[in-house]
């Protein structure tokens, strides 16, 4: 019964999800999870160098690459320990890293994860599969969302149609259709303005269980301000991040409206929800039930948001389904790992828009050699 292991930090950059995946003919199975959090000066570091590109020169790149790839090796050895596997029964790790950033659309097309792999391995002795994103992109697609794929396999149900929403940093939504098709995209932001709010007036970093949020009134002209960004007019495939939906952007917005504290981020709670649930309604989707996974899943007052924009859907988190919401996009990494092993496609034409299938990621070989 093969066993993978997935390592995945999203784009709120606060550490490592590490899980173990069972994957065979009958399904997919998690065996164990764990969650290593950045040493706080690395997580500053990684938040500046998203905030600024320009700033973060070759010497940082390079260091922040070898310090995350410790963090995830260190993410990998506490999972085997926590599931009591051991190193030879993983058949090889599926590492993401940590996005710096991701430009699908620039004159010359680029996505950058760090995390060096080639740690993870060393650390581990287990061949590790990395650099997920790029060969999409070679390929002409966007690079993202890849989880769609992946929750097609896990979530879906033949002859229902079904949602499936990621709401980490960045949101994005999965379209299971009834007659098999699947699509995707990512639909803006999730919890990555309400988290840089909540962080900058409570020093907190994140708005637990949308306490704040629920505090406060939505304004409606600054809610109207924030639905006119472009982005939401793209047609799919598209993808987005934290180099265009930033603390920059929202003041731009906030300058032109100005709020409370409380009332802000009712209003980014609001923004989320309406985007998300209007991806869904844009795309033609009426699905049986609304899954919800990533951090968003957490938030009470997002949840109770989202539920009022899709009457009549049930919307419950990924654990209903078997994967817990915080677990599934290290699972996902883990099935990329399986995909590459097997020689199958990772990606979805349907979502990237890439030329074609895909078999995505490069090996980083685990054992040691001796001469």
């Amino acid at each position: 019964m093969p066993i993978y292991a997935g390592l995945m930090s999203g784009t709120s950059m606060d550490g490592v999800e590490a899980v173990a995946l069972q994957v065979d003919a009958a399904g997919m199975q998690v065996r164990g999870a764990v969650h290593v959090d950045y040493p706080a000066e690395l997580s500053i570091r990684l938040h500046a160098a998203v905030a600024n590109p320009a700033a973060c020169n070759i010497d940082s790149l390079g260091a922040l690459d070898a310090e995350v790839g410790e963090v995830f090796a260190t993410a990998a050895l506490r999972l085997l320990e926590a599931s009591g596997l051991a190193a030879s029964a993983v058949r090889a790790i599926g590492s993401h890293g940590q996005t710096l950033l991701h430009r699908p659309r620039a004159a010359t097309p680029f996505t950058l994860q760090i995390g060096d792999a080639n740690r993870i391995a060393e650390r581990t002795g287990i061949d590790v599969i990395a650099d997920f994103r790029r060969r999409d992109l070679a390929a002409g697609g966007e690079a993202a969302p890849l989880v769609p794929a992946f929750h097609a396999a896990a979530f879906g149900a033949a002859g229902e149609s079904r949602a499936v929403v990621n709401i980490g940093g960045i949101g994005n939504v999965t379209l299971l259709h009834a007659d098999g098709r699947v699509s995707g995209f990512d639909t803006g932001p999730g919890n990555c303005l309400m988290d840089l709010w909540v962080r900058e007036h409570q020093d907190e970093p994140y708005d637990e269980d949308g306490q704040l949020a629920a505090s406060g009134d939505v304004d409606a002209r600054l809610l109207d301000l924030l639905l006119q960004e472009p982005f939401f007019a793209l047609p799919p495939p598209k993808s987005t991040g934290r180099e265009l939906f930033n603390r920059a952007w929202l003041q731009k917005k906030l300058d032109q409206q100005a709020a409370a504290v409380a009332d802000v981020q009712a209003t980014l709670c609001e923004f989320t929800a309406a985007t998300i649930a209007s991806a869904i309604a844009g795309a033609g989707l009426a699905p049986s039930q609304l899954l919800v996974c990533g951090g968003g899943a957490f938030n009470g007052e997002l949840m109770r948001r989202l539920a009022a924009r899709m009457p009549g859907v049930p919307v419950r988190h990924t654990g209903t389904a078997g994967i817990p919401p915080e677990q599934v996009e290290a699972a996902l990494c883990a099935w990329l790992a399986h995909q590459f092993i097997t020689g199958r496609p990772g990606n979805l034409v349907s979502v990237t828009g890439a030329r074609g299938p895909r078999v995505l990621g490069a090996l980083h070989r685990g054992g040691v050699t001796e001469t």
